[in-house]
């Protein structure tokens, strides 16, 4: 596919042949789900068949110590759940993959947001005995709004759920895209038999020899000759319905896959690691290589000269025992090289990057190249932003602005002990950078407020503070809050009550927060001259 694009003679002689087939050769994309939908056991078999890990261990391995390699985070270890992204890259059949695991959970929407803002497709995993779930459903409806191609895998085939066509008819309906099965199930459950591949023109067998597994199908899309799978009834239902998907389903179009209007549907087990090689090897074929990004410039081209690209995720301590904090880069353009000096346009400053890393999970390799559609990590000692865009050249100009949430619930924290005062606000300064959780402090009082999505977000926060920073923190719940940013720079602090308290957030800006939409209501009545907004309104 790669040697598919026409390269112009003007730009290889700029920036070098193997340079423009390094880019075309990339594969980014995220993983996304429903919480159990099995986002992150299909992770780890995506990372064997990469040859990057030897032995796969699912999160629900814990009695055995086997966890995945996508949950580095202890608390992930301990839950068997994904609460922060995962950056993995391997190279396969000559791409090289860049795998970002999301978590699943409601309450990490945000990171997993910022995440999707990063690929340039994403893989999206069905339980299918539950089908299409809600946070499916959100998650989705970022994709489609961003246009990103979304690829579909029907999981746990090797357990009873629903049919095949029912599934595909709630996928359909539930979420206003059109699919196309490229391989389809013979059975299911205790009675899976393997898989039609439409698309290979072949049947792939389940739990037999490896010089079984595959059988090539004749000119008709039939099993040749006398076969045992001829047998059973199951594969002439299958045959049935085939006929039906030829007849009445969707024809495929690589176009409709580029753009996210179809999505190419496969059937597996993740957990058997059945049907997974497949699913990647079609991936690879018809998934985008990095694309042109929007910029305050305009577009820009992911085979351009100048390097570029933005911050979206921090994550502090993935080396407890160094204490380190990561910036997570998506290259967007140009090739990045360890040492070179960029601009931070928000800053209005350079920096010399001298410590960059790639990443397996926990795994980290020093990385001294890297081209648009690769992940990187660089060593920060607080200096960026999630956002941050980082350019050479003359050209100073800034990505698109990332997805910020209002925090929902809030809570009062202080520190347990008083003598720990000193790790209880470096752990609070670090932790809030990561964008989880969002810090807040009440005006003339010296008091801490943490605003987050979902409860979720506070036990990991208490949790990471305990284990990495050595803080243990009291809590107090505040409930629910309407969060209202001021418009300006000055307000009248008297008009703090409980019922719309003031306070500040970490850049100093005017924040209210209401009790609820009534309160909201008379205060805007009461006070017209004060302009109130909430950010998510600009994420649209």
């Amino acid at each position: 596919m790669i040697k598919n694009f026409f390269i112009g003679k003007r730009e290889e002689d700029m920036m070098g042949k193997n340079f423009i087939e390094d880019v075309l050769s990339r594969r980014t994309f995220a993983i996304i789900s429903h919480p159990d939908a099995g986002k992150t056991t299909l992770t780890e078999k995506l990372l064997l068949f990469g040859g990057a890990i030897r032995d796969a261990g699912t999160v629900k391995a814990k009695k055995t110590g086997k966890f995945a390699t996508s949950d580095w985070m202890e608390i992930e270890k301990q839950r068997g759940i994904s609460v922060t992204s995962s950056v993995m890259q391997f190279d396969y059949d000559g791409f090289r993959v860049n795998i970002l695991d999301t978590p699943g959970h409601q309450d990490f929407s945000e990171d997993t947001y910022r995440t999707l803002m990063a690929v340039d497709s994403a893989v999206m995993i069905v339980d299918s005995a539950k089908g299409i779930e809600e946070q499916t459903l959100k998650l989705f409806k970022v994709c489609r709004m961003r246009g990103i191609p979304i690829f579909t895998f029907m999981n746990k085939l090797d357990r009873q759920g629903k049919a095949p066509l029912e599934l595909l008819a709630e996928l359909e309906e539930v979420l206003g895209i059109e699919s196309y099965p490229m391989n389809w199930p013979i059975g299911m459950g205790k009675e899976f038999l393997g898989i039609y591949d439409r698309f290979n023109n072949r049947v792939e067998q389940f739990r037999v020899n490896e010089n079984e597994r595959f059988i090539s199908l004749n000119d008709k899309g039939e099993i040749a000759g006398d076969h045992p799978l001829k047998l059973s009834g199951l594969y002439d239902q299958t045959l049935d319905e085939i006929m039906l998907l030829n007849e009445a389903g969707n024809e495929f179009s690589a176009e409709k896959v580029a753009s996210g209007a179809l999505t190419p549907v496969f059937f597996g087990s993740a957990l058997t690691n059945f049907g997974v090689q497949t699913f990647l090897e079609s991936y690879l074929k018809f998934a985008p290589a990095p694309k042109a990004r929007n910029s305050s410039i305009g577009e820009i081209d992911p085979l351009g000269e100048q390097f570029s690209g933005f911050v979206f995720k921090i994550q502090a301590n993935m080396n407890p025992a160094h204490r380190d904090r990561i910036a997570f880069i998506r290259v967007c353009s140009g090739k990045f090289e360890r040492g070179m000096t960029v601009n931070i346009p928000r800053l209005g400053k350079q920096l010399k990057l001298s410590q960059s890393t790639s990443f397996m999970a926990e795994e980290r390799n020093t990385v001294d190249e890297a081209v648009s559609g690769d992940i990187i990590g660089l060593y920060d000692t607080g200096t960026y932003q999630i956002g941050d865009t980082l350019t050479t050249g003359k050209d100073h100009f800034q990505y698109e602005r990332l997805p910020q949430f209002t925090p929902e619930l809030y809570v009062k924290v202080t520190a347990k002990n008083v003598m720990k005062q000193k790790s209880f606000y470096k752990g609070i300064e670090q932790l809030v950078q990561e964008g989880a959780i969002q810090l807040f402090k009440r005006v003339s009082i010296d008091e801490y407020l943490l605003g987050a999505v979902g409860q979720l977000q506070f036990e990991v926060f208490e949790h990471r503070m305990r284990n990495e920073y050595n803080a243990e923190v009291l809590m107090e719940r505040m409930g629910s809050k309407i969060a209202r940013w001021v418009d300006g720079e000055t307000v009248d602090e008297n008009l703090s009550s409980p019922r719309s308290l003031l306070v500040r957030d970490r850049f100093d800006n005017y924040v209210f927060l209401f009790e609820n939409d009534f309160a909201l209501r008379w205060f805007q009545e009461k006070n017209p001259n004060v302009k109130l907004y909430n950010p998510m309104d600009q994420n649209e």
